[in-house]
């Protein structure tokens, strides 16, 4: 795919799918702010893209507080330029059936997600408009369609979905774009603390998922990157407002 250099900003780019996602978006050609709560884990993904030759600056920030977010939106414009790509992959998870959920699980879980993609899209729409392009890609997940224990979580990845449908209603006529990825089990470090907090190996955990998927194999964090590389692309920009299931398999 042909790509012209853009400034793209990923949350939740320290480890796992926002790691992969950084770097693959950085190989395609675009400078890339790697955004997570701690500057200082951003380090290695940092590393791994300039050692690539790529151009990349680490910071963090809190993406449920307005004002960590616009300092580091403009830290990213000073640094590295106008940003017109968006990964909105900050997520974490507080796993629990419902009647042992507390309201600060649900809260924290809610507030990354959903808060943390509305105040980062807020704060990053203004220079793709000026620009009269740009991408968002917001991470949904195959629980957005109900997943045991994760009422929460299963509540935001589907928030995500309507947030992304109303963004690209409301963008697209400044070409600008709005996508969401929902990927279905992916082997990565939050994955692997639901296998220790099930007391089974994650070796265990991923076999036993993978019988269940058709492909016959769990995701990898680059499955999801090569999606949002697609979906950020110039060949992308009559694809919006869409939910793609990247699981292996039919997830709907």
């Amino acid at each position: 795919m042909t790509s012209t250099p853009r400034v793209a900003v990923v949350t939740g780019a320290a480890r796992g799918i926002g790691a992969a996602t950084a770097r693959r978006l950085a190989a395609d050609g675009h400078a890339v702010a790697v955004v997570d709560l701690d500057e200082s884990a951003c380090a290695e993904t940092v590393s791994a893209i300039k050692d690539s030759g790529g151009r990349a600056v680490g910071m963090g920030a809190d993406v449920s507080d307005p004002a960590q977010v616009e300092a580091a939106v403009a830290r990213v414009v000073e640094q590295l330029g106008a940003p017109t790509i968006l990964v909105n992959n900050a997520g974490i998870i507080r796993d629990n059936l419902l009647f042992k959920m507390t309201v600060d699980d649900w809260d924290a879980v809610l507030s990354v997600h959903l808060r943390g993609a509305f105040l980062v899209t807020k704060a990053v729409q203004a220079h793709m408009v000026e620009a009269k392009w740009g991408r968002v890609v917001n991470l949904s997940s195959t629980s957005a369609q109900g997943n045991r224990g994760q009422v929460n979580y299963s509540a935001a990845k589907a928030g995500m979905q309507g947030f992304t449908k109303t963004l690209a209603i409301e963008l697209g006529r400044y070409g600008v774009t709005a996508n969401a990825v929902a990927p279905g089990f992916i082997a990565t470090d939050m994955t692997r603390a639901t296998a220790e907090r099930m007391k089974i190996s994650f070796e265990e955990f991923t076999e036993g998922v993978a019988e269940q998927v058709p492909v016959g194999r769990v995701g990898q964090p680059e499955d999801i990157a090569a999606t949002i590389s697609f979906l950020t692309s110039e060949e992308a920009g009559f694809v919006s407002g869409q939910v793609i299931y990247v699981a292996g398999g039919p997830a709907d």
